[in-house]
């Protein structure tokens, strides 16, 4: 049996490769295709619809039965989190669309401490500034910069921090693993992006006659991506937590940036580029803050030996 360290790095893996890719090979639909972001969000909740599908099959994995009430809410933030972060993506460049995104972690932070109760201590809340500063920084020196992608991915995400706190949440209540509950989340999903693309893509019902082979290939790839991202974004949250995904999220961001100043020929200026280290000084900050302050909790728990002996006596 594998062990679970192990299991972990194939996961984290899984991850971090098709995240990247995703991402690039989006891109490269949005320039290359001009394929509308909702549709293309549907056709990767639908793949994967599909994907669970054949793992139930297959026997990786039982479905079990959860109230519809329970599914609402996470396939609402689900849409509104894939699709504002696709629109995002198409808006801007893939340096600001990849740093735009570092903004989950204060989000998470301040909705944990705010609506939840959860404390965090002064200096963890502090990391949250340097992280804004180096955001609104590269966002605002982009060449490309514009309202309408701001506003893509402010709000996007706004809502994947929500998502990602209620489906560590609704796991654990529910005692459901990643893959039951996307068995279910992305059908009802997939209906109601269904439900949007008439009235705001039209264009997308006359695809089938004007798409060529290779752009087909490619979005059907593309969504096969979204099934291995789903996966594993499921599976680290609910075991372990928003944050902890969030922050291996986080290792992706040098690799997408380079991706695509090369790929894409994405100019950088200087300004840009201090965002950039006030953002990942403010990550790293942030984690090592985080590290010390388990590390304490963990030594706080742990009981003396002679402690364990009189207990058992």
């Amino acid at each position: 049996m594998a062990r679970p360290s192990i299991v972990i790095a194939l996961h984290i893996t899984l991850n971090l490769t098709s995240s990247i890719l995703i991402v690039f090979l989006n891109k490269l639909i949005y320039i290359r295709y001009g394929f509308p972001s909702i549709t293309l969000t549907l056709v990767h909740f639908a793949v994967t619809g599909l994907g669970m599908r054949i793992c139930s099959w297959l026997r990786v994995f039982s479905p079990k039965g959860v109230p519809l009430s329970h599914l609402l809410p996470l396939c609402l933030t689900f849409c509104g989190f894939v699709v504002l972060t696709n629109l995002s993506l198409q808006s801007n460049t893939v340096g600001t669309y990849q740093l735009a995104k570092a903004m989950t972690t204060p989000i998470i932070l301040i909705i944990q401490a705010g609506y939840y109760g959860k404390p965090t201590s002064l200096r963890v809340m502090l990391t949250i500034i340097p992280v804004i500063f180096g955001v609104f920084l590269n966002s605002y020196y982009d060449v490309h910069f514009n309202v309408v992608g701001t506003v893509y991915a402010t709000t996007g995400a706004l809502v994947t921090g929500v998502y990602q706190i209620l489906v560590g949440l609704k796991q654990a209540e529910l005692k459901i693993s990643s893959m039951q509950l996307l068995y279910y989340q992305a059908p009802l999903s997939s209906l109601m992006l269904l439900l949007m693309v008439p009235f705001f893509e039209p264009e997308a019902f006359t695809l089938p006659s004007t798409l060529s082979y290779e752009a087909m290939v490619v979005v059907l790839v593309s969504g096969v991506l979204a099934v291995l991202v789903n996966l594993s974004i499921f599976w680290i949250i609910g075991k372990t937590s928003a944050l902890t995904y969030n922050m291996i999220g986080h290792c992706k961001f040098c690799i997408t940036l380079v991706g695509g100043f090369v790929l894409f020929g994405d100019n950088v200026s200087v300004r840009q580029l201090l965002g950039v280290v006030s953002t990942f000084g403010g990550i790293v900050l942030y984690t090592h803050f985080k590290m010390e302050e388990k590390n304490d909790e963990g030594q706080k728990h742990v009981l003396p030996k002679n402690s364990v002996k009189l207990q058992r006596v």
